[in-house]
């Protein structure tokens, strides 16, 4: 394993194994040495921490909140930090191990199922043997804490999150915050002043005669299905009614400063340009109205321009677009349905010579990243709209949680690159992008696709061990791979150690732990 680069990636099916919260996993003696001297060449980030055992617990339980509430992360007790390091070259001074204090580590264990509300359930324990500092036999023990869908709290000493190399206390309204993020709360369920009548319209006639709504007016219909409620003595209705039935719902929740619409942009080209004049092939146009039919006219709009095939601006070429229509009408309906509907922005559809990019408001609700969303599926952050589009007649989701999968599936089946997640949060308005590139992929990506996720970063030589290309080919092929985006080149010392990954386990990449944790747990 290269001392150099530790990396964690995203947790992946042992996540949802047998295996519990108390349960630990030894690394064979074999392997241990170059596991600790990864550990040891690393430095604490947003998602690697180094800790002591103590009796005073406080600094770990913090640093288990923090990574449950932030995007997961590993922390490794019983090697101290940097100022534990008594002379430069020598790390092996931070070998402290768990046998510091063997009883305070046993209480840890307790605490780690009795200190947080509610109980941090993504958490795996691996024990590593080494020599300690004292010469004397001991273990390291890596806890790895997933991303959580939940806001966790420590019982009598607050919310954390996880910052670059500490952890922080939430304020009240950071804490709502996050809960937004997760969908703990959503925006949908929310009562808005809005005028009843403006909701009899078709979509809402089409739903009611779908549904089997049969008496009481339309508001008392609207309460009993959880779309309505009283509010200082009126009923109104939910965010979330506004969105299905009304005939121009961005218009409407504009007041309360957020917007419901959805955009579509055609450019010329593979990217957007920044001058003055855009590069866009025709007006952008804005699709209104209520979610039933936003997603119809969008999807219909993005497929007709598809069918025509684009000219592209280099070569005056014609180039056809050959997505599973299946895959694009998925890609538009998750965003419709996940998008965080507190934000004041659109949904962007934006259509480049060689892909597709559908643009989302909010962050991935739940414990969902863009490493793990492949077989995790979708977690759904709205699901009073998404339980009540399934009512229509022509329900554009069947509400299963298999969406994204078949998104993965069918892209394979066209041999073309999987979707590429995205997630934005240095932002002024956080979003996520699906990328669907229109591009064959080699055969070999296949096995260098599984290769990363098994093993992590590749390099020149195991391409070469595995493809059969030499030097040259390999070099040009991992490049043509970084120039498509579904490879990104990690930072090396030189050219010669250069190490590639997939671009959604970068998040976690930069200051990770080896993937091996990952088979440790399965096997």
């Amino acid at each position: 394993m290269n001392a150099e680069l530790i990396v964690i990636e995203p947790c992946s099916t042992y996540c949802t194994s047998s295996y519990d919260k108390t349960t630990m996993i030894d690394v064979p003696a074999a392997q241990a040495p170059n596991r600790i001297a990864a550990l040891l060449a690393a430095e604490e980030s947003h998602t690697l921490d180094f800790k002591r055992i103590s009796a005073e617990h406080k600094g770990i339980i913090e640093t288990i909140c923090a990574f449950a509430n932030s995007d997961g992360g590993l922390l490794v007790i019983g090697i101290g930090d940097a100022k534990d390091q008594e002379a430069a070259g020598k790390s092996a001074s931070r070998l402290f191990g768990i046998e510091e204090n063997a009883e305070a580590f046993d209480d840890l264990r307790r605490l780690t199922l009795q200190r947080f509300a509610p109980a941090v359930t993504g958490i795996h324990w691996l024990r590593v043997p080494c020599t300690l500092r004292s010469g004397q036999s001991g273990h390291v023990v890596l806890l790895r804490i997933e991303k959580s869908a939940e806001v966790h709290s420590i019982i009598g000493n607050g919310t954390w999150t996880r910052m670059d190399r500490s952890n922080r206390e939430l304020a009240a309204a950071e804490i709502v915050e996050l809960a937004y993020q997760r969908g703990v709360r959503t925006a949908v369920n929310e009562l808005v002043p809005v005028n009843l009548a403006l909701l009899a319209t078709p979509a809402w006639r089409t739903f009611i005669a779908a549904r089997g709504l049969k008496t009481g007016t339309a508001s008392e219909q609207l309460q009993r299905i959880g779309l309505a409620d009283v509010l200082g003595g009126e009923l109104v209705p939910t965010r979330a009614a506004v969105l299905l039935f009304a005939e121009d719902p961005g218009s409407l929740l504009a007041a309360h400063g957020t917007r419901a619409d959805l955009r579509i942009m055609v450019y010329s080209g593979k990217s957007a340009s920044a001058e003055a004049v855009p590069n866009l092939r025709k007006t952008p146009l804005t699709i209104r109205g209520p979610l039933i039919e936003q997603i119809d006219e969008a999807v219909r709009t993005v497929l007709r321009e598809l069918e025509g095939g684009l000219t592209l601006a280099s070569s005056g070429f014609k180039t056809r677009h050959v997505y599973p229509e299946r895959v694009v009408k998925e890609a538009i309906v998750n965003a419709v349905i996940h998008r965080d509907y507190r934000l004041s922005r659109d949904i962007f559809v934006r259509i480049f010579d060689d892909r597709i990019e559908v643009e989302s408001p909010g962050t991935f609700p739940g414990n969902i990243t863009p490493g793990n969303i492949a077989w995790a599926g979708s977690n759904a952050r709205n699901p009073l709209i998404a339980q009540n589009l399934r009512e229509f007649p022509s329900a554009p989701n069947i509400d299963a949680g298999e969406g994204v999968k078949m998104m993965f599936a069918e892209m394979a089946a066209a041999k073309l690159y999987p979707p590429k997640y995205q997630q934005h949060t240095e932002v002024a308005v956080e979003s996520v992008t699906v990328t669907l590139l229109n591009l064959a992929r080699p055969s070999m990506w296949d096995v260098v696709n599984d290769w990363i996720d098994r093993n992590g970063p590749i390099a020149n030589g195991k391409l070469r061990e595995i493809s059969g290309l030499d030097t040259l080919a390999a070099s040009r092929q991992l490049r043509h791979w970084v120039a498509q985006g579904v490879l990104v080149a990690l930072p090396t010392a030189s050219r010669q150690l250069a190490t590639y990954t997939k671009p959604e386990l970068l998040g976690v990449i930069a200051d990770s732990l080896s993937s091996e944790m990952d088979n440790d747990l399965k096997n």
